[in-house]
């Protein structure tokens, strides 16, 4: 597999489209315990801004643009929701996550001044992610997430946008 550090890749991020939604599934289903079924996804592209993090290198099949990662967020007068956010386990750990959280942050409307998220409690990565966005620990939804062995409890994270600060 080639590296991202590799001088023929490169990645991007773009507003996702409806040829993106077999990649994104398939990196749901890889990535999540309980993931978003595709009819999620597609009313999601009708409803909020998606975001699609790829790789420009070709593979060993041809295909090209590669995604990564994606993220979907919610907008409702100044208060922005982040409804799903995944990198493909394959890149996690690259900082791909940061990249992407960023851009998306940094996309929002100058007229949002709060982002909440919700989290597992056992999702370790995305947690410390979302930490060092600035992002902090508001509350606790219990037995918020289905897992193999019951519910799991959610974290209830925000993070104040200032103006002077430039968003991010």
């Amino acid at each position: 597999m080639t590296s991202l550090t590799e001088p023929t890749s490169k990645t991007l991020i773009r507003p996702m489209c409806r040829d993106d939604l077999l990649q994104i599934v398939a990196i749901e289903l890889e990535a999540t315990p309980s993931p978003w079924r595709g009819v999620q996804f597609e009313q999601s592209l009708e409803q909020h801004c998606c975001l699609v993090l790829y790789d420009t290198k070709v593979d060993a099949k041809g295909n090209s643009n590669i995604v990564l990662g994606y993220a979907i967020v919610s907008t409702i007068l100044d208060t922005a929701e982040v409804l799903n956010i995944c990198i493909s386990p394959d890149y996690q750990g690259r900082g791909l996550g940061s990249q992407l959280l960023t851009h998306l942050l940094n996309q929002l409307s100058d007229d949002i001044e709060v982002v909440y998220l919700e989290v597992r409690v056992s999702n370790f990565r995305a947690i410390h992610l979302y930490h060092n966005q600035g992002f902090r620990e508001v509350g606790q939804r219990r037995d918020y997430y289905p897992t193999e062995f019951g519910r799991e409890d959610a974290i209830l994270m925000n993070l104040t946008l200032s103006q002077e600060a430039g968003k991010a």
